[in-house]
């Protein structure tokens, strides 16, 4: 099942503005030398906004600009999203409804899907939407709860996710993974001496060495490590070679764009499937978002209920 991240991007927008606008507020007040003389209250006021943060040309940019074009562009989203928060916090307080750090640690090993490593997920999670690794903690527990608060009432068997599963095979599939060596030349008179040399027992990753001409593996033997069956960044003519091998043999010339290929398999294998229960409890977990009330709808309710109310007009 394909989890739509509901909420999940505008979270870390927000999050990191959020994070933005506290710490200009925390430089307000910390990063100001200390005079000799305290100032009165009024002449800090003063200075604080008269501060500058930035400069071009002759033009200097205070740090009462920079806030009013924060306010300005993100006020509103900013307020809204903290009281959406405390909104959840406070349903979620009064009801008993908590989430634990194996619900938080199961929703990031289901995010980390498609990633090569945990690692990977975190840095691209940094480079994409500025968050640390407590922040997206702190993001996943916060839209945990609002799931479980949604649908808290909503009731799945097991008998409706087993049917699920098996009426959506091609979601939950085994994936086989192959082990390829490959040696590319410039025609196929060049490939058919490279299969009548392997015929007469000389080693396929000297060759692959010495007469590829693909700079991106010939080093390391020709050897593409372990790849899944549909990578993109493998050519398909020798994707659809491997798979027609038994491991250890070797492929006619293949045609490709740009000359042949002779590909090697040394190795298949079927990925892992993952934890059974990880599947039935992700698939519970969607099917019951798909009979509560929207998100969007349910996060109204509660903050009428905790009567929200924003006073400024600027933010309304």
């Amino acid at each position: 099942m394909r989890n739509v991240k509901r909420l999940w991007g505008v979270i870390g927008m927000l999050a990191v503005c959020i994070l933005v606008l506290t710490s200009l507020l925390i430089a307000r007040s910390t990063n100001q030398p200390e005079p000799t003389q305290p100032p009165e209250p009024q002449q800090r006021g003063e200075q604080d906004k008269e501060r500058v943060v930035a400069t071009i040309g002759s033009r200097e940019i205070t740090i009462q600009e920079l806030q009013k074009a924060l306010e300005r562009h993100y006020g509103t989203e900013l307020l809204n999203q903290m009281l959406d928060r405390e909104a959840i916090r406070l349903e979620g307080s009064e009801s008993g409804t908590t989430i634990g750090n194996a619900e938080i640690e199961r929703e990031l090993r289901r995010m980390q899907q498609g990633y090569e490593s945990e690692d990977q997920f975190y840095a691209s999670m940094k480079n994409q939407l500025g968050m640390s690794k407590e922040e997206i903690r702190e993001d996943v527990s916060n839209k945990l709860l609002l799931e479980k608060l949604a649908t808290r009432n909503v009731v799945i068997s097991d008998a409706i996710v087993d049917e699920y599963i098996k009426t959506h095979p091609d979601e939950f599939k085994q994936e086989t993974e192959y082990n390829i060596q490959q040696i590319i030349v410039s025609t196929k008179e060049q490939a058919n001496k490279v299969l009548a040399e392997l015929a007469k027992g000389e080693d396929f990753a000297i060759l692959a060495r010495d007469r590829s001409l693909d700079d991106a593996t010939n080093n390391s033997g020709g050897d593409l490590g372990w790849i899944e069956g549909d990578d993109p960044f493998v050519a398909a003519p020798v994707l659809e070679a491997a798979k027609q091998l038994k491991v250890g043999e070797v492929s006619k010339p293949v045609p490709m764009q740009q000359g042949f290929a002779i590909v090697k398999l040394k190795n298949r294998r079927e990925k892992a499937n993952p934890d059974r229960a990880f599947i039935r409890e992700n698939v519970r977990r969607e099917l019951a978002l798909q009979e509560a009330p929207p998100l969007k709808d349910f996060i109204v309710s509660i903050r009428n209920k905790w009567g929200v109310k924003i006073i400024d007009p600027q933010f309304q």
